[in-house]
């Protein structure tokens, strides 16, 4: 089950620099020009041993800078309906602004559970001002410094104890569960539909609560699996929401709950940022790709040299991810819509391969000694030996080194390339990690 946290609240009250703090990365400090990727506004954590997504929804928003109450309005309604615990951060030196009594009035009526962050305490004098803030009438406030780090840890404790439990959502039965994502009017509900047509033979739909995502069982044409949709795509909104950014947080849900994406992306338009933002959603979950190149029909061109193109055109804005299927169909016309579930059952066994021991160190030891990683400070750099994980969800290799620190990005590329040569990954990520013998 996908675990959703979303940062709200007023422009700089310092809702990137918590983002940052809890994701661990610098990525949101990136000034944010609009059009740029705006997939740095989503992030995964763990705090005791509980995987979390977070969002900084101040970041998607287009005019975030802007003191628009209508952008901010926007930020919590979309983070009362996505997410499952909301963090309101405020400025603990300005005491409470008219904005902030704004946004605690909507955050009050909603259901989730709301936490009140009381940052930019950095020297711990502050902590008398934080009583002010139990007038939004939001429960106890906890007091932060984003920029240090000062009580994050008690702020996540807090955020684990309100988790919300996961409902009965998951499907039981070992069967692939695959997702259609894409961004809007690429034709995910085409497809849907008429993957489901009216005979449709769905033997049952687990829905959990209204945020989490529905599971359709699809039996027939000799294909078993569950079609992952999010409950949210199918409501209109209160909100008259930036529909782009809206549809990318739609997509981490059903992306964090399947086994193997299908992308869909226009075949009138080509791939877009927001088809890599999307897929940069996909890759940090790790999860199997299809890319779906949809309304082929009324592409104006369809010969075999344009197939070319845009297939490379694909994978160059995807690289270094390259080794994923590509089919090119319609979903309104059917046109190959089954040989895209064909493909995406094969990626899901992809994702399942175990490969013995003996085997991969046999190809493997061979490659390294073909061309050994190259020596940094006249270090020589020994790879002795590589087996695989059991039990991962994605194909995972351990390789057994003297000195992993010093192994490099293209030598690592070197080593997947020629495990991809050997066996058959394809639409799978593979993980590989260097520890010392």
């Amino acid at each position: 089950m996908g675990r959703l946290v979303a940062i709200v609240g007023r422009p700089n009250v310092g809702k990137s620099t918590l983002f940052n703090r809890l994701t661990q990365t610098r990525a949101a400090i990136v000034n944010d020009t609009s059009g740029t990727t705006r997939d740095r506004q989503y992030g995964k954590m763990e705090w005791n041993g509980m995987e979390m997504s977070v969002v900084d929804t101040g970041g998607w928003v287009v005019n975030s800078e802007d003191i628009f109450e209508s952008e901010i309005n926007k930020q919590v309604y979309l983070a009362i309906e996505e997410a499952d615990v909301i963090l309101f951060v405020v400025d603990i030196k300005n005491g409470i602004t008219d904005l902030d009594d704004h946004v605690a009035t909507i955050l009050r009526k909603s259901d989730k559970p709301v936490i009140v962050v009381t940052n930019k305490d950095d020297n711990n004098e502050s902590i008398y001002a934080e009583a002010e803030f139990y007038a939004l009438g939001l429960g106890q406030p906890f007091s932060i410094s984003a920029i240090n780090g000062t009580g994050t840890g008690d702020l996540l404790d807090e955020v684990v104890r309100r988790m919300p439990e996961g409902g009965n959502s998951e499907p039981d039965d070992e069967l692939p569960r695959f997702a259609i994502v894409g961004r809007p009017n690429a034709g995910k509900s085409s497809l849907i539909n008429s993957l489901m047509d009216e005979e449709r033979n769905i033997v049952t739909d687990i829905a959990g609560t209204t945020r989490d995502s529905i599971y359709s069982r699809y039996n027939k044409f000799g294909f078993d699996f569950y079609l992952v949709d999010t409950a949210g795509i199918r409501k209109k909104n209160k909100v008259n929401e930036d529909i782009e950014y809206y549809s990318v947080l739609r997509s981490i849900r059903a992306i964090e709950n399947c086994d193997v994406c299908i992308l869909l992306i226009d075949a009138t338009r080509g791939i877009e940022a927001q088809d890599v933002n999307i897929f940069s959603i996909i890759q940090k979950n790790r999860k199997g790709l299809v890319v779906l190149v949809n309304k082929w029909d009324i592409a104006e061109v369809k010969s075999q040299q344009s197939i070319k193109v845009m297939e490379a055109a694909i994978r160059e804005r995807l690289a270094p991810f390259t080794d994923f299927p590509i089919v090119f169909g319609s979903a309104l016309t059917k046109q190959r819509i089954y040989k895209v579930l064909e493909t995406a059952i094969d990626v899901y066994k992809n994702r399942q391969i175990v490969i013995p021991t003996s085997q991969l160190n046999n190809v493997m030891q061979e490659a390294i000694q073909a061309f050994p990683p190259p020596a940094v400070k006249g270090k020589y750099i020994k790879i002795k030996y590589v087996t695989m994980l059991k039990g991962a969800h994605v194909p995972t290799f351990i390789f057994f080194c003297n000195l992993p620190q010093w192994i490099r990005d293209p030598y690592k590329r070197y080593l997947e390339n020629k495990i991809r040569e050997h066996w058959n990954l394809t639409g799978t990520m593979i993980n590989l990690f260097f520890r010392e013998k």
